[in-house]
This record gives structure tokens, C-alpha cells and sequence, in this order.
């Protein structure tokens, strides 16, 4: 199922991780799982991170922890969905905080295709789910390779906006080198936590702020 059909810039750099043994364990894992359960997102869609965010593209990295696991919901980035489908609550913070940020209109789609196409690469911890079990891949593999993605990232490039929002994400803080990179950490956008410190951080404007310092273009978020 899954011979990384990933984006020729990542592959060159994350070619190692895909010989390791916990890589081989978890391609074995998702092929068992996919004979009993819909999984999600399609296989096509779980590399939609590296698809649509080439490595010499990444700007800014936002880190959610897994994928949705409604039908139709994931697609391969975080917190976003496809054309057509109902903005999830974390979803809907997200816009209002954007708009509240910058001014920006709220979208009437939750697809966030546009942002991971102008170099925020949108990456769950977690890159699959079975259908309507929240956190049921977790623990299988995942998490080891996306934290080396976070690594590789921080070890390779320079400048780049880490946007960790939660506990969860903000425990990546101590794969990034802080001396070389800028982390805004806030509160989960998800309702049980948005109002303790995501709505008002202004994540957006100050990225942008960062993006233009550092004489790069600003996200049109």
C-alpha cells in the first residue's frame, strides 16, 4: 500500500527512514489494517503534505496530531478538508482567528490546499486512521517518521515558522533548534481550548512579520 509515492525533493532527503525497520514494520501494519478497516485518508492522499509542500518550498510548518476520521474528511494535510465538506470546529477557530489577525474574509471551503502550496506544509503527527476511531494508528510507526521529518527540517533549512498549537504539538518544540528557527506556540484551536489562548494569538500576522524580516514572501492566508 504504501511504497512512498512522495515528492521527489522529499524522497532525497527522507530516503533512509524509508529503509529503517520501523518503516518496513509499519507498511505492514497498514496493509494488515486496510483488510479489516476503511482507512483514512485514501492512500493516494497520505503524502498530500510532502505533495503539495516540496522540501525547498517549506516556509512554515503547522503540526496537528492526527487525521480526521469522519468520511470524507482527511486528505492528506492538517486540519483541512477536501472541497465541499463541513469545516470542523478546530477548523472554524482557525478562519475566524485569521480573520479576526488580518482581516481576511472566512472562506466558504475548508480546503487548505492554497496555504500548503505557498510553502506551510500542514503535517499530522499521525498520517492514517481507521474510520471513526480517533488516535487508532497512533503508536504503529507514524510519529517516528514524522519526527524526523521535523528534524530533518530543522537540521537542513533556516528561518522557518513552526506554529504549535496544543500540548501536543508544542512537545516538537525540542526537535527544532530554536537558535536557527522561530516557534509561536498557542493554545489548541479545537473548542475546549480555543478561547485558553489560541483566539488572539495572531499567529498569522506574526508569521508574516517573521516571513517578510527574513525578506520572503508573506503566506496569503
Amino acid at each position: 500500500m504504501i511504497d512512498p509515492k512522495i515528492e521527489e525533493s522529499w524522497k532525497n532527503v527522507l530516503i533512509d527512514e524509508f529503509n529503517k525497520p520501523y518503516f518496513s514494520a509499519l507498511k505492514d501494519f497498514l496493509v494488515e489494517e486496510k483488510k479489516k478497516y476503511t482507512i483514512y485518508p485514501k492512500g493516494g492522499d497520505i503524502f498530500n503534505a510532502f505533495a503539495y509542500t516540496p522540501f525547498d518550498s517549506v516556509k512554515v510548518v503547522i503540526i496537528g496530531q492526527d487525521p480526521y476520521h469522519g468520511v470524507g474528511q482527511a486528505h492528506g494535510l492538517s486540519f483541512s478538508v477536501p472541497e465541499g465538506v463541513q469545516k470542523p470546529p478546530s477548523l472554524v477557530n482557525i478562519f475566524k482567528e485569521v480573520h479576526d489577525d488580518i482581516g481576511s474574509p472566512i472562506p466558504e471551503s475548508g480546503n487548505l490546499e492554497r496555504w500548503a502550496k505557498q510553502g506551510v506544509m500542514l503535517l499530522n503527527a499521525t498520517l492514517t486512521v481507521r474510520a471513526n476511531q480517533a488516535g487508532s494508528h497512533q503508536k504503529h510507526g507514524w510519529e517516528q517518521f514524522t519526527d524526523s521529518v521535523i528534524r530533518i527540517l530543522s537540521e537542513k533549512k533556516t528561518g522557518l515558522v513552526f506554529l504549535l498549537w496544543g500540548r501536543f504539538a508544542q512537545d516538537k518544540a525540542a526537535l527544532i533548534d530554536t537558535s536557527k528557527h522561530h516557534v509561536l506556540k498557542a493554545a489548541h484551536p479545537s473548542p475546549l481550548s480555543a478561547y485558553h489562548g489560541f483566539l488572539g494569538c495572531k499567529h498569522f500576522s506574526k508569521t508574516n512579520e517573521i516571513l517578510q524580516a527574513q525578506g520572503q514572501t508573506p503566506i496569503q492566508w
